[in-house]
């Protein structure tokens, strides 16, 4: 009998999980165009902020070790600065790192330049620097040596399939081999067209896309979702296949057993970046923990769900997993949070390392200036959190003819940006004490304030954090809006 999804959350633990595959160096650079260059007719980006994280087999890492399992990675590095940030970030993310230097390659190292726009950050070039073809002996027999240790005290194995060459044949027989010794799920995230490869794992996750290269049917439907993942089970003798149809949900199918189709529910996607990193992290704790292909699918699904919601990659920890659970909200209902949760919300953003940014207002009507504030307020940090005044509370401000737009509409609305990630509705007229909850490395008003008093001020910079005062821009504001309707 399947448990209800709190119920299989609660007992998750802390398992032992190994993560193995293709390690990559994410660099972000962010910045502003506003010029085409006078030597080639191309954009010039005016960089203004850049980010390092773990890409592709450390992605998934660190989400595991955010859901709270006893993380290890393993892969190949270079002997180069990318190895030692690679190793940094590792240690910042709480995984334990067993990666293999190898002289002869280059630490795997993707940047991407970042134009700042209204809604998201557009993606105006990616550089990839890299070794692609198997690795060394050398460096597999150093690889296969951790591998018999470490799968012989671990809980489950996720293989990360970028083929960069780490993930050799012989390397992937013997991870599979002895974990089915111990009767230790494998789950993989499949690259390439010859899934035979992955023979003897407990499950592949491929998007349509994947499971046609490997299959040839094209996937439509559940029905074409059932003989892809039929075809599946049988090329790699998996325990069972989960197809993933991204705006329709999943599809598990089970050896012998009838298919389970998982719908999501519909939502504002803001990007997709990482949601089979997120697919493959939960199943592989979910199964080391003792779930069934049906609760561990069906809280990956859960999970993806919270993660498609975010810009970029941005790990979901079992509290927001927890928070949709209960609620049942899902896309932008899941954007409100009740003033009473802002505190534990902030402290979860800030265990897993993200930029925390806040901003208020009474946001009546929803214009342009309010749209391009709003942008520049997320681009200072990884998280943007909006204090919204209660309508008792704009009516207090603006007098007893406003809000225009009741509370709920209001939330509603500013949900549907792709730069807001938390909406907090207060009824004080300042937003000090939601300030004091939420304790944001970045406080955010516009120029209009520049000698005034900020209110939240010494409660963020007390906490070594800043006030940011941002450009307004003229002539867009909700008492001009009305005034002009009134005149009309």
């Amino acid at each position: 009998m399947t448990r209800p999804l709190p119920q299989v959350l609660a007992t998750l633990g802390a398992p032992r999980v190994l993560v193995i595959g293709d390690i990559v160096l994410d660099r972000y650079l962010t910045g502003t165009v506003d010029r085409i260059s006078p030597e080639a007719p191309i954009q010039v980006l005016r960089v203004e902020r850049e980010e390092e994280r773990l890409g592709c087999a450390g992605s998934v890492a660190h989400m595991l070790a955010v859901l709270g399992a006893e993380t290890t990675l393993l892969g190949v590095v270079g002997q180069d600065d990318g190895a030692q940030r690679v190793e940094s970030l590792a240690e910042a993310a709480g995984v334990t790192l067993r990666a293999i230097a190898d002289g002869t390659r280059k630490t795997a190292v993707k940047t991407r330049h970042l134009a700042r726009s209204h809604s998201t950050d557009q993606q105006v070039l990616r550089v990839d620097e890299e070794t692609l073809g198997r690795v060394a002996p050398e460096s597999e027999d150093a690889l296969a040596e951790v591998v018999r240790e470490r799968v012989a005290s671990c809980d489950a194995v996720i293989v990360s399939d970028y083929g960069k060459g780490v993930l050799t044949t012989g390397l992937l027989a013997l991870i599979l081999r002895k974990a089915r010794e111990r009767n230790v799920p494998v789950v993989v995230d499949p690259k390439g067209a010859d899934f035979t490869r992955y023979i003897g794992a407990t499950c592949i996750t491929p998007n349509r896309a994947e499971a046609k290269r490997a299959t040839g049917v094209t996937v439509t439907d559940l029905a074409s979702a059932d003989e892809a993942a039929t075809v599946l089970i049988g090329q790699a003798d998996l325990d069972f296949a989960l197809v993933t149809l991204d705006r329709t949900g999943m599809y598990l199918k089970a050896r012998n057993a009838d298919g389970v189709h998982l719908p999501t529910t519909p939502r504002e996607v803001f990007d997709v970046t990482g949601a089979g990193d997120m697919v493959v992290s939960v199943l592989g704790i979910a199964l080391a923990a003792g779930a069934t292909p049906v609760e561990a699918a069906s809280l990956a699904n859960v999970a993806a769900g919270l993660e498609v919601e975010h810009v970029g990659v941005v790990p979901v920890t079992r509290d927001e997993i927890a928070a949709r659970l209960a609620t049942g909200s899902e896309g932008l209902a899941g954007k409100h949070v009740a003033r009473v949760d802002a505190a534990a919300l902030a402290a979860r953003h800030r265990a897993a390392k993200r930029r925390i940014v806040f901003s208020n207002g009474c946001f009546d009507i929803l214009h342009a200036g309010h749209v391009r504030y709003l942008a520049e307020a997320k681009s200072l940090g990884d998280v943007l959190i909006v204090g919204l005044n209660s309508d008792e509370s704009v009516r207090r401000l603006k007098g007893e003819a406003r809000p225009l737009n009741s509370e709920s509409d209001r939330v509603e609305v500013l949900s549907a940006l792709a730069v807001v990630d938390h909406v907090v509705v207060f009824d004080e007229d300042v937003p000090t004490a939601l300030v004091e909850q939420v304790l944001p490395d970045v406080l955010v008003k516009g120029k209009d304030y520049e000698g005034k008093v900020v209110e939240g001020r010494e409660i963020v910079e007390a906490h070594g954090g800043e006030v940011v005062l941002v450009d307004l821009h003229p002539g867009r504001s909700t008492t001009n809006l009305v005034d002009r309707i009134r005149d009309a």
